[in-house]
């Protein structure tokens, strides 16, 4: 926004702290879908910066499908392959948290599985504080456990740090009623109810996920995270993707 005579006016955010939920895709080369990208960790480092320039206390989780997926070796026991893909979770979290540094932005990773020499364990009180601090927490490994997806550790852990809403960056501008790669007559929503992504099975987070944030009214927001500024376009009220929500009252 421009005021008269030209001055920038600084963007006003409506929330005050933010979980945004990464997929392992979100750190991976466009053109592959596997791996760990300079440029794509880099727009997401860039994006979070933003936020935090305007007062915004964010929190990230992390999933790590870029790197391993359990559900793809159904040879192995089904534990183990989760643990592994925990593994991943923290390889991106480390990622992430060097683009961060490197542009000057104060973070620390804290995971579910305990790992003293690299990260933090997973604390809420102490992640509230880091918030409160103005660093970036991003959240790995998962819940800690088996047969969790990462979908709903964000969930949990926005509603353990009282996020406000919960940003779910993807490829796509939001929520729509096919995929639009596939169907080019895909409508996208602007809102829709947590009943309504349930019952139609719509790909926005897991069941579980959804009834966490239905039950006690967490918003989410999905919208394309390759979109330059679109992290500070979000947090900032503007409409852009699909809310996610409980309704009229």
């Amino acid at each position: 926004m421009t005021e008269p005579g030209g001055a920038q006016h600084p963007t006003r955010p409506i929330y005050h702290r933010v979980l945004l939920k990464l997929s392992g895709d979100a750190f991976a080369p466009p053109d592959s879908g596997f791996g760990i990208s300079p440029d794509s960790t880099s727009l997401i480092a860039r994006q979070l910066a933003e936020v935090i320039d305007i007062g915004v206390e964010m929190a990230v989780v992390v999933g790590g499908g870029n790197i391993w997926r359990g559900r793809q070796a159904p040879e192995m026991d089904r534990a183990r392959a989760d643990y592994m893909g925990m593994l991943a979770t923290v390889m991106n979290a480390l990622a992430l948290q060097d683009a961060l540094e490197k542009i000057h932005v104060a973070t620390r990773v804290q995971t579910a599985v305990q790992m003293a020499q690299i990260a933090e364990p997973y604390v809420p009180l102490r992640a509230q504080r880091h918030l409160e601090k103005g660093r970036v927490v991003i959240f790995a490994a998962g819940l800690g456990a088996p047969f969790f997806s990462t979908d709903t550790t964000a969930a949990q852990r926005a509603l353990e740090i009282k996020a406000e809403v919960i940003l779910k960056g993807t490829k796509v501008d939001g929520v729509y009623t096919a995929d639009p790669h596939l169907e080019p007559s895909a409508v996208r929503f602007e809102t829709i109810e947590y009943i309504e992504v349930l019952r139609a099975g719509y790909q926005v987070m897991d069941a579980t996920a959804i009834s966490l944030c239905m039950e006690n009214k967490l918003p989410i927001i999905v919208f394309d995270l390759r979109q330059e500024g679109n992290i500070r376009r979000a947090v900032a009220g503007e409409p852009i993707g699909t809310l996610v929500h409980g309704g009229a009252s």
